[in-house]
């Protein structure tokens, strides 16, 4: 795992050594074990390395072909490079290390951009041609790994993180109203989004080209099928434990030492059972439980599965006393506001790791293809349930005078709320939004900033994809959709930066492309039912999991970011959001800000979601000063 930036003058004029430097060292906690860069005339590519795999010099980046035509820097691991070199090896091909970036070099010089189809794993890219004076971008397709890019003038610059982009010194630090006002819905930018105007996220699952001044961004991968025929629900569970326990076997390949991130629900103590079969010697384990749980706490189940697998296992206790420096610094790590709370935890797991631990497993995507949320549920039922929308009114109302008496009744009769929305595409984004649909979104900005965000459209991306996806059921549209938005866009990007601020590498094999391909492919019936979730995925692990963890019902990871901003946290949330500097800018309608506030500390409202984001929001506005 490392950091990869890069710069393409496409004037002609020779790209600029120390404005490669300086975004190359912007990268050095992705990369701490080493640092190169690459100059040829118009282009600069800079890697900082972590050692992973091939711990020796001939892992170095950037790497060139044989021929010098060729030179890659390379973020990520390709689980299957192994099988690829011995196939390269049949046909010719010679190799100095035993770096899986080398294999990669070799596919590309062979099979030219078709050698990204043939990858198994997490990646992000930059591969120069010499001869033909191209340069080509490639990020996997579930979108683990990050790429950025801005054309700047007569430039181009890109990196694993916008930070990288920022130190070239050839963009202006601007906000972009578009990703804004998609953050403010859905915690973080959609798509090709970012706060940034001007840079963009390559998609997951495409590659951009540049040559001769020309850009062209396109997909490398058709998009999973959503209607495959399948066996029957016993065939499919076997099929289903099978993949995944072949997934978590490969996704063990590694020099360096492996741990398991263990919350104690089904998808990470699957990790770990299959995990614990295959490492060699005790594996260790981590978790992370609050000081504030409200009832609700994963660290007992985790630490009895922990005990069934015989792990090393280990406990972290977050305390709000300690989470503002980590608030703070996880704007630094995503250069932006970013809203999942659940970061938090993962940020401090990750730096308790230091370097005993490297490289973790965790769970993330198997709800997005086995449905493990419950809106997958009511979205099945939501032609059923649209005219039972318009008698809810009065019972909102009555669960808003008692806000802390049932958060999770609130939230079920908020979701009869989005039934409102007429249009389907608007009615899932509503459904996937952190806030109420009548949350003071918008009026909590000053009057331009305001017509600024009013002026984009934060379900656009919703459309887009719900327009490619209209010829699926719709629990397969919700679970394609997620796959496409939620997971890349929010929760990688989560795992990402929480862990990569700290040199380690996540590793998440539930996206193994044969496992993902497979459960997308099954129908919605094995996966969603009336009272279950990822109905198969229980059944593929049922006499392997505890029965107490597969029966247990989803609680997600509580952060209880709420009650912090509430309490121990209410005088650094006023301190940030009433400060003079931010009261400046202009952005923000001071006495909105301070009505919030009051409400949601005399608990007359809960206000939690919406205040942090705006706490990240004004944290990221004082840290940039970007331009509005």
């Amino acid at each position: 795992m490392c950091g990869i930036t890069g710069i393409y003058r496409n004037n002609g004029e020779p790209a600029d050594r120390q404005a490669l430097e300086r975004m190359t060292r912007t990268l050095r906690h992705r990369g701490p074990d080493d640092t190169g860069v690459y100059l040829d005339g118009s282009l600069g590519l800079g890697h900082t390395r972590l050692s992973i795999i091939d711990l020796s010099a001939l892992g170095r980046q950037p790497l060139c072909s044989d021929d010098g035509r060729f030179a890659l820097v390379y973020n990520g691991e390709i689980y299957n490079f192994r099988d690829l070199r011995r196939t390269l090896e049949g046909l010719g091909h010679s190799f100095r290390g035993h770096s899986d970036t080398e294999v990669c070099l070799h596919a590309c010089v062979e099979w030219g951009l078709d050698a990204f189809r043939r990858f198994e794993g997490m990646f992000a890219l930059a591969l120069w041609d010499k001869r033909e004076q191209r340069l080509t971008l490639a990020r996997d397709r579930p979108g683990i790994k990050p790429l950025y890019y801005c054309h700047a003038g007569a430039g181009f610059v890109f990196g694993s993180e916008i930070k990288a982009l920022l130190a070239s010194g050839a963009i202006q630090s601007r906000i972009d109203w578009a990703g804004l006002h998609e953050f403010l819905h859905f915690g973080s930018p959609l798509g090709a989004n970012t706060h940034f105007e001007g840079v963009r996220k390559l998609l997951p699952g495409h590659l951009l080209t540049l040559q001769a001044g020309a850009a062209a961004v396109k997909p490398f991968v058709p998009e999973p099928d959503g209607n495959l025929p399948r066996p029957d629900v016993p065939a499919a569970a076997r099929m289903v434990g099978r993949l995944l326990d072949r997934a978590v076997r490969e996704h063990l390949v590694s020099d360096v030492p492996v741990g398991v991130l263990l919350s104690g629900g089904i998808d990470s103590s699957a990790i770990a059972a299959f995990a614990s079969k295959h490492h060699p010697g005790q594996l260790r384990t981590f978790s992370a439980g609050f000081d504030a749980d409200e009832g609700v706490s994963e660290l007992p189940a985790a630490r009895a599965v922990a005990e069934r697998f015989d792990t090393d296992h280990h406990e972290l206790r977050v305390s709000s006393r300690n989470v503002i420096p980590v608030i703070e610094r996880l704007v630094r790590s995503h250069d932006a506001p970013f809203a999942d709370p659940a970061s938090i935890p993962l940020y401090m797991l990750s730096e308790m790791l230091g370097s005993d631990t490297k490289v973790v497993l965790q769970g993330d995507g198997a709800d997005e293809i086995f449905g493990g949320y419950p809106h997958y549920q009511f979205g099945a039922l939501e032609p059923h349930l649209r005219l039972a929308g318009a008698s809810t009114a009065w019972l909102r109302r009555f669960m808003r005078r008692s806000p802390r008496g049932g958060s999770a009744w609130a939230r079920r009769f908020w979701r009869l709320q989005t039934l409102r929305q007429a249009d389907r595409s608007e009615f899932l984004a509503a459904l996937l939004s952190l806030n109420f649909l009548d949350a003071p979104l918008l009026r909590v900005f000053a009057p331009e900033p305001g017509s600024m965000l009013r002026a984009s459209d934060p379900f656009a991306w919703y459309r887009a994809c719900f327009e490619q996806l209209k010829g699926l059921d719709p629990v397969q549209r919700m679970l394609h959709a997620d796959y496409r938005i939620r997971l890349p866009d929010r929760y990688l990007e989560k795992v990402d930066r929480a862990t990569m601020a700290h040199g380690i590498e996540a590793r998440v094999p539930f996206l193994d492309k044969r496992l993902a391909a497979y459960a997308m492919g099954l129908p919605s019936r094995f996966k969603v039912r009336a009272r279950d979730k990822k109905y198969i995925l229980r059944e593929a692990l049922r006499g392997l999991v505890p029965d107490f963890v597969l029966d247990s019902p989803k609680i997600g990871f509580p952060v209880p970011v709420g009650h912090w901003l509430r309490t121990s946290m209410a005088g650094y949330l006023r301190s940030v959001l009433l400060d003079d500097s931010i009261a400046r800018s202009g952005l923000f309608d001071r006495s909105m800000l301070e009505r919030l506030i009051d409400e949601h500390v005399s608990e007359r409202e809960e206000h939690g979601p919406f205040l942090y984001e705006l706490l990240c929001l004004a944290l990221w506005y004082t840290a940039y000063r970007p331009i509005a």
